[in-house]
């Protein structure tokens, strides 16, 4: 991916028991394409990954959610694993953190399980999104329209699906930064 993405920086939210490619993949694309990526959480030090069926690498932090400030990032990224976004709708800081980000209409880029936090930040009514099957019914109880693709994209929502679609799931995203800061160029 050759796009430019120099001055954005990205805030990836995650406490222990994210997917493990879903954090790492998306970040190391988004490093390649040139943007500052942090990551967050309710915690300080490291957080673990889950790695497929077992516990995965440890991956630090470099900010606490409770000192991040929504207007500092272009864009957030949400990771699945199970364990990850139910420990997130749990953390009021977390959940303050992700609808002062919705409020902003600022690109939210969610696979796999990551769109728990957004049905618990109210914030999918209305929106056609995709995430692991089992959520199908949480969204679609929450106003979204729920389908079975790669990637989709819904006003500020980028969702996919499982970790075979983090290759689309990080294009797209890169896309849409790139086209936003082409856009404030040329305006």
């Amino acid at each position: 991916m050759s796009e430019n993405l120099h001055g954005r920086k990205i805030a990836i939210l995650a406490t222990d028991g994210f997917e493990q490619s879903e954090l790492t993949e998306p970040r190391k694309a988004l490093d390649q394409a040139g943007a500052e990526t942090v990551v967050i959480s309710p915690k300080t030090g490291e957080i673990r990954g889950w790695n497929k069926t077992d516990w995965g690498d440890k991956v630090k932090v470099d900010l606490p959610v409770g000192k991040a400030r929504v207007d500092d990032y272009d864009a957030l990224v949400l990771p699945g694993g199970v364990m990850n976004p139910d420990h997130l709708r749990m953390n009021p800081e977390a959940m303050q953190f992700v609808k002062e980000f919705v409020a902003t209409e600022r690109p939210i880029a969610a696979i796999c399980h990551g769109p728990w936090t957004l049905v618990e930040a109210d914030a999918v009514k209305g929106q056609t999104l995709t995430s692991w099957p089992s959520l199908k019914t949480d969204l679609e109880n929450a106003g979204a329209t729920w389908v079975d693709e790669e990637v989709v994209t819904s006003g500020q929502f980028i969702s996919s699906r499982k970790p075979d679609d983090i290759p689309a799931f990080s294009k797209t995203l890169i896309e849409t930064l790139s086209a936003e800061k082409r856009r404030e160029r040329a305006a």
